[in-house]
Formats: C-alpha cells, sequence, structure tokens
C-alpha cells in the first residue's frame, strides 16, 4: 500500500513551547511514523506519514500545537520517504 507523505513548515511561537515533543506523542498516539525538528529560523519542520484520516488529524493539530504554542501559519507540501517510528531529529 502506498502511504501518502506530507511535509509541514510551522511558523510562529513554536520553539520553547513543547512543540516537538507534543507533536511526536500526538503522532504516535495517531499511529503516524516520520519526523520532526526545530530549524535555525525558529521555525518546526516535520514530515509526517499515515492514513488519510490520521495526517488529516495531526495537520489540525499542527495549526493549533500545544497550549504554549503560538501558532501561526503551517504549508503543507507532497514529500517522499519511508518511515517506521516517529522521532524527534536534531535541529537542521
Amino acid at each position: 500500500m502506498v502511504q501518502t507523505v506530507l511535509r509541514l513548515e510551522i511558523r510562529g511561537l513554536v520553539q520553547g513551547v513543547g512543540y516537538r515533543w507534543s507533536m511526536a506523542a500526538e503522532a504516535r498516539r495517531l499511529g503516524i511514523c516520520g519526523w520532526v525538528r526545530n530549524r535555525h529560523d525558529g521555525s518546526v519542520e516535520a514530515v509526517v506519514t499515515g492514513s488519510p484520516e490520521s495526517l488529516e488529524r495531526i495537520v489540525s493539530w499542527a495549526r493549533r500545537g500545544p497550549a504554549s504554542a503560538a501558532v501561526a501559519s503551517v504549508d503543507v507540501f507532497a514529500s517522499k520517504g519511508t518511515f517506521d517510528s516517529f522521532e524527534q531529529l536534531p535541529t537542521g
């Protein structure tokens, strides 16, 4: 089965507020694989793969983030990759 893979670019107050940790927990809860990392420009980037329903839910969650975040925008792009788990990666 071919899985949909999306890349998310999340901007706003999204670093230093537990965004990556919270996204990883939500992704694992939803059965999503991929990764999340901070970027040097202050944004957060994530690549996610899973069922269409779970991807819709994680994108919706990304637009809110954890309670301490203030998400300004989430850009979503088609991507590629194969993942077996969900990880937090170093800043890139």
